[in-house]
């Protein structure tokens, strides 16, 4: 039983144990948690020829934190947000909305995501984000998965060398960054937390 509670993500010690205000502190942080994403998904840092957005730094931190449901939960929420026409995503309004935006070249990342925070969460839920070694072997994991979505359905639009030319080489070196600070970071966080009985 003591084994069960200390392997709980970072945000389940914040919330509510049951009932209506577990519940509504939930939807709270899904909905924090999509705003959250579409600030990362504005905000581009110039990383040589290539600008960087924070939205792959932003997924593995709320799945890290909120486990494997609720950060499902936050993905799924910004994936329909997206569909219903609101601007959450990096190149949206100027390259289009909705579901046209998300067939287009950027969907398998899109869906990636979606992955990428299922295996952080199911992680984060065994206790592994209390360890730099496990923590960075999931999220390493978690990119790979990621940039294969978004690799095999960018190749189907356009080709398998353009898609390694455009869509992975650029983003291997600031995608390992962000790894590398998810995995620094979640532990560092937990390292200072008291510990539980």
């Amino acid at each position: 039983m003591a084994n069960a509670i200390t392997m709980r993500p970072l945000v389940s010690f914040a919330l509510p144990q049951k009932g209506a205000a577990r519940l509504a502190a939930q939807f709270g942080l899904a909905l924090g948690g999509t705003l959250l994403l579409t600030l990362s998904a504005k905000t581009k840092v110039v990383f040589g020829p290539v600008d960087m957005s924070l939205q792959t730094l932003a997924v593995m931190l709320i799945a890290a934190s909120f486990g494997l449901r609720l950060g499902l939960a936050t993905l799924m929420l910004y994936m329909a947000q997206g569909a219903m026409g609101l601007p959450v995503f990096q190149s949206t309004p100027e390259k289009g909305i909705g579901l046209a935006y998300m067939l287009g070249t950027t969907g398998g990342y899109l869906a990636g995501f979606v992955a990428m925070a299922a295996i952080v969460g199911w992680a984060a839920d065994r206790g592994w984000d209390r360890s730099l070694v496990k923590f960075t072997g999931a999220l390493l994991a978690a990119e790979a998965v990621m940039m294969a979505m978004g690799f095999a359905w960018l190749a189907a639009l356009i080709g398998a060398d353009k898609a390694w030319q455009f869509g992975v080489v650029p983003f291997i070196v600031p995608d390992l960054i962000k790894v590398a600070l998810a995995a620094a970071l979640v532990p560092a966080v937990w390292a200072l937390l008291p510990k539980r009985q």
